[in-house]
């Protein structure tokens, strides 16, 4: 331990850049969103400790921990600004609701398919079954089946 304190004392820059690239390569295996504001600030605190700036270790954790707050507390009102239609972006199904399909191949006893957004999905009718080449609207999403109604 008295190595990694020697080596804080002569270089905190190092110290600092390995607490950052730690903190994004778990956020790049998990893919939370949360951990990528705490690299950014530990890598801020390593710059600035290699600029010479030097507040020793409770001033750099006190600068690490108010950027890690005021990075994260923006990137919550950036993000909700910019997609202001839900939390994920990258949640496809959600994104199919209320979109138009069409149906490419009819609807037997309720179950039938439809291509929307690049790609077949099986669907169940809620109402009327529209011909093939017709198009419905996504009601729902359960699992890779679509709930759909005939579009108005």
């Amino acid at each position: 331990m008295t190595a990694l304190a020697d080596l804080y004392a002569a270089q905190p820059f190092w110290i600092w850049l390995a607490v950052g690239v730690l903190l994004l390569a778990v956020e790049a295996m998990f893919s939370t969103e949360w951990l990528l504001w705490p690299a950014v600030s530990a890598g801020v605190v390593a710059v600035m400790t290699a600029a010479g700036v030097r507040l020793g270790l409770p001033g750099e954790v006190a600068v690490f921990a108010i950027l890690t707050v005021i990075s994260t507390l923006l990137s919550r009102r950036l993000i909700s600004r910019a997609n202001p239609d839900g939390p994920d972006i990258n949640d496809r199904d959600n994104r199919l609701i209320g979109q138009r399909a069409r149906v490419v191949e009819g609807f037997v006893a309720g179950r039938g398919r439809v291509f929307i957004s690049g790609a077949e999905w099986p669907a169940q009718m809620e109402g009327d079954a529209p011909g093939e080449g017709q198009d419905v609207v996504v009601k729902r999403v359960d699992g890779s089946l679509l709930t759909v109604q005939a579009a108005v």
